[in-house]
């Protein structure tokens, strides 16, 4: 789909593949022992999350992701909203870069490509559901449009300790 290059990184962002769904989760779950990007607090397995990777598609909420010379170095979903037919054009967003790419622009570049394919996808809304203490993603969304929309203060604890979830939202169309 778009080809990045950044410094000495060159990266290709496409559908991912069922093949590269170890990668996924091995990305996913560098981000658990963190406690910022994910409510998971145990790592998951491939097996646990083929069901969830099966219910992406490409033509309406795909899963992409970036690779760096055959390497998947992070990935970004578009996920059904709450489940219900009236929010068919509103999408979830997640998105987790491997560790060692991180603070390089690839987060950015990889969500401003996924807003690009919104309209595509007949997608108006997007969401994202962050950790307030999780400010790089609060930096990351804000940098790419999204806003404020509201706060659910202390309703995940992580550690023992109560944490607020900001939803930051982005409206694609007037």
């Amino acid at each position: 789909m778009t080809v990045y290059a950044n410094k000495a990184l060159i990266m290709n962002i496409r559908y991912a593949r069922e093949t590269d769904l170890p990668s996924i989760v091995d990305i996913y779950n560098a981000a658990v022992p963190g406690r910022l990007a994910t409510a998971d607090l145990e790592p998951v397995s491939p097996q646990s999350r083929l069901d969830w990777f099966r219910a992406h598609s490409p033509g309406k909420h795909p899963i992409w992701v970036v690779d760096d010379r055959d390497r998947v170095s992070g990935w970004l979903s578009l996920h059904e909203f709450y489940g219900r037919p009236a929010y068919y054009k509103t999408a979830e967003v997640s998105i987790y870069i491997d560790p060692a790419y991180q603070r390089q622009g690839l987060g950015k570049e990889l969500l401003r490509s996924a807003i690009a394919q919104c309209p595509s996808l007949e997608i108006h809304t997007l969401l994202g559901f962050i950790f307030g203490h999780n400010h790089a993603s609060l930096k990351l969304f804000t940098s790419c449009g999204f806003q404020h929309w509201g706060c659910m203060p202390r309703i995940a604890e992580l550690d023992g300790i109560e944490r607020d979830l900001i939803v930051m939202g982005l409206r694609l169309t007037d």
